[in-house]
């Protein structure tokens, strides 16, 4: 921990030196509910969100919060180590564009619905998934836009790793925007003085139990799009490269809200933008697509909830990005790294390296939360 703030209801624990004076004001205003719990935990790569910090870790006994969960709930990394140790360029583009064939990017979902045994199945009662369901079954195994990402790397252990980052597409966006809007009408009739962004519902009412089943399926989903997402990768791989094996799947989300134990009480740990770090447990922290990832282990420490960052975190909003940065520059920058890259044009600006916080810097914060096992440099990207 860097520095710890007492100025509100409960202590503001902070793994970062700078935060950006509205993330802060979030942070204090999630300090400041009557259902947080202990204290609130920001991790170093946090910064603006939507009532919540990106990075931000808060505990309640008897309420959760749709938005300390966030819009793309489930969403996450997961990461897969192949028996490669070089791949040629050529082969290594062929892999690529194989891989640009399978997954629908951006906005774009797949024509066809896809095989529904990808689907996790409805076991409860789950108003708005069954609503979407149909729509899903076109969205599973798709990337999606902003900061989600395919990428191949190299490991500090000599092997060629893929990993994905993406979420529940616009089923988890449906079922968070709907819940949102019941959060805040039973905040106006608790007549509690909250802000609207943190809206939540208690414990024993049915928009607690409806959310929390929702929000369960879509964190199943979430994990099931990147799974199918991965097997395309790996068919893509072995197009080209036939004798490749693959090994050591992790799978990480880090939106979600979870029953816990800390500090001996049962607690709904809220993670948005956060990753869960129990002592020894496997997870990913991704730099830019131009600089390193990592593999980590976690060390449990209380304090954080056992939680981690979730990457290296924005140092520029995206309209900062479009406007700031240069094109050329930092297209030069991943060419000069021999990086198979995702800037194309000047919009692209917003997913450039310079956009995002240091990584190493970002390591440095947590060496309290993490250890790290492999240290991941980027091959090749694929982005929308």
């Amino acid at each position: 921990m860097i520095q710890k703030i007492t100025t509100e209801r409960i202590p503001i624990k902070l793994w970062l030196e700078d935060l950006e004076e509205d993330a802060l004001q979030q942070a204090r205003n999630l300090a400041n509910l009557s259902i947080a719990f202990r204290h609130i935990a920001i991790m170093p790569d946090a910064h603006l969100g939507y009532g919540m910090p990106i990075g931000g870790v808060m505990a309640t006994k008897d309420a959760i919060v749709p938005n300390a969960v966030g819009v793309d709930i489930g969403c996450g990394m997961c990461s897969l180590r192949t028996n490669l140790e070089h791949m040629e360029q050529k082969k290594l583009k062929k892999v690529m564009s194989n891989i640009r064939k399978a997954i629908p990017v951006g906005f774009k979902h797949h024509a066809e619905k896809q095989d529904e045994r990808w689907m996790p199945p409805v076991e409860e009662e789950l108003p708005i998934v069954l609503q979407e369901y149909n729509s899903a079954m076109h969205q599973i195994g798709t990337l999606g836009g902003g900061n989600h990402f395919i990428e191949i790397q190299k490991g500090s252990d000599g092997y060629i790793w893929i990993m994905v980052h993406s979420g529940s597409r616009n089923l988890g966006y449906t079922v968070a925007a709907h819940y949102h809007q019941q959060a805040k009408e039973e905040n106006m009739k608790r007549r509690e003085e909250v802000p609207q962004d943190l809206s939540y519902f208690l414990r024993g009412s049915e928009g607690y139990k409806n959310y929390f089943n929702e929000m369960n399926y879509c964190i199943l989903f979430a994990l099931q799009n990147r799974k199918l997402m991965m097997e395309r990768v790996k068919s893509a791989f072995e197009e080209v490269v036939p004798e490749v094996e693959f090994s050591q799947f992790i799978n990480k989300p880090h939106n979600f809200a979870a029953w816990e134990t800390h500090f001996g009480h049962d607690l709904i740990i809220h993670r948005k933008g956060a990753t869960r770090a129990e002592e020894g447990e496997w997870g990913m922290i991704p730099g830019s697509q131009g600089t390193s990832s990592f593999l980590v282990t976690g060390k449990g420490n209380p304090l954080s909830f056992n939680s981690c960052s979730h990457g290296a975190g924005r140092v520029l909003s995206r309209t900062q990005a479009r406007k700031t940065l240069d094109i050329k520059t930092e297209s030069a920058k991943l060419e000069e790294l021999g990086v198979i890259h995702a800037l194309r044009h000047k919009d692209d600006l917003d997913e450039a390296p310079g956009s995002y916080k240091d990584i190493h810097e970002v390591m440095a914060l947590q060496a309290d939360l993490v250890d790290i096992q492999v240290e991941l440099t980027p091959l090749a990207v694929i982005k929308a």
